[in-house]
């Protein structure tokens, strides 16, 4: 394992923690962490990691942040409070890693971001573009939809009996965020000279109807898979207090998945880190008692 300093943005968030945690397990160091709010990483700090305070809308702070980085994984923001924000974020960041003399950049994104109709991709092509006019080497991740996000739907129909959502018979190669956290591990451990894509999938794509078998065995019931036009589906999430942009956000997953954009099943995770994914049966499995949460 490299002694070169290795560098872990927005490490309170859930992805950047556990990959944190996966590091340290490797032994891997010196570890720098930033975030807004370092007290949030006490326990890191107190393992040794160098904690630091970033400020992603502030550029001439992130470069005193990332000074002294050889390599640096760029997990991306969540600023989604106005069109961009995001976007000119990344590209602050990106700025800054180079002045920073950082040399190698791990950078999480989203399957195929130059064709996708995510409402996310544009910000995450973006920054895609912006690591190609750097000077910096680069790995960039294609992470698919995350496994979690089932949490969020499948309690929900296993008490109604049925599945709602727009994805049509398009299917979805979900991965766990643990896989994610797992990958971008293995890539910012290592150095790797050059510039590469990475697409991170789960191990099979499963469509709407699938979901909803699979469901119903986990429950024990029947549960069908009922697809509706997306506006109706926006419509819906407003009503029960989604705000209309992030309903339009969650939407457009599903539009995604019915034109196929997410169904590419890669070997990209096992190249990463010489382990197979998580299967979404696995998952929900080990989750089995969040289904009947609703």
């Amino acid at each position: 394992m490299s002694l070169s300093p290795l560098l872990v943005t927005g490490a309170s968030g859930h992805l950047g923690r556990r990959v944190l945690e996966l590091l340290l397990d490797q032994g891997a160091g010196p570890l720098i962490a930033t975030t807004r709010t370092p007290a949030s990483l006490a326990s890191f700090a107190a393992r040794g990691v160098d904690v630091r305070q970033a400020d992603f809308d502030d550029e001439a702070g992130l470069v005193r942040a990332f000074a002294g980085a050889n390599r640096a994984l760029l997990v991306s923001t969540d600023a989604l409070d106005r069109p961009g924000r995001r976007l000119e974020q990344h590209q602050r960041a990106i700025r800054a890693l180079e002045a920073a003399g950082v040399e190698q950049v791990v950078y999480t994104s989203v399957a195929n971001a130059a064709t996708s109709t995510l409402a996310v991709a544009p910000d995450h092509l973006g920054t895609e573009t912006a690591l190609a006019a750097s000077r910096l080497d680069y790995t960039i991740l294609g992470n698919n939809l995350y496994a979690e996000l089932l949490l969020g739907s499948l309690p929900g129909a296993a008490a109604s009996g049925q599945l709602v959502n727009a994805t049509g018979t398009g299917a979805v190669a979900y991965v766990t965020r643990e896989d994610c956290a797992r990958a971008a591990a293995a890539a910012v451990s290592v150095r790797t000279p050059g510039r590469r894509v990475v697409q991170v999938t789960g191990p099979e794509a499963l469509t709407g109807a699938d979901l909803a078998a699979l469901l119903g065995e986990l429950v024990g019931k029947p549960i069908a898979h009922v697809s509706v036009p997306v506006d109706a589906l926006i419509q819906g999430m407003v009503q029960h207090g989604l705000p209309q942009p992030v309903a339009e956000i969650y939407a457009s997953f599903d539009v995604s998945t019915a034109k196929g954009e997410l169904q590419e099943i890669s070997d990209g995770l096992v190249r990463l880190t010489g382990r197979p994914p998580q299967s979404v049966r696995a998952f929900l499995v080990a989750n089995r008692a969040a289904l009947a949460a609703a």
